[in-house]
């Protein structure tokens, strides 16, 4: 009885750490610098001329914002106007982007002027 009674235990106990795992790497704000950029472009540009003009041109037709990191190209999920607003000012510059990243998209909850 008392070798069932501690299996039980040990395998509730085990199970629960189990479940709790994934919710701990899930949800969690990361801080990204980059150059905002358009999801079609990416880091090289297709328009000649003026970077930002480019980026504002693709946003407009469809494109998504996105962040250059490095090599790596985020799309940006955004939700509301204001930071839509914002990506448009920093346009073709450095931001810093604050949001859950999934995968090659980050789900934006906040950006500013890189410092």
């Amino acid at each position: 009885m008392r070798l069932t009674r501690k299996l039980a235990v040990s395998l509730t106990g085990a199970l629960l750490c189990a479940a709790l795992i994934p919710a701990s790497f899930a949800g969690k704000a990361q801080t990204f610098t980059g150059t905002v950029s358009d999801a079609m472009c990416g880091a090289k540009h297709m328009m000649e001329g003026d970077p930002a003009a480019c980026l504002r041109a693709c946003v407009q037709k469809g494109s998504k914002y996105a962040l250059v990191v490095g090599e790596k190209v985020y799309t940006l999920d955004v939700k509301d106007k204001a930071t839509l607003d914002q990506l448009d000012k920093l346009a073709a510059g450095k931001a810093t982007v604050k949001g859950e990243a999934d995968g090659d998209t980050i789900e934006v909850s906040s950006v500013a002027a890189a410092k």
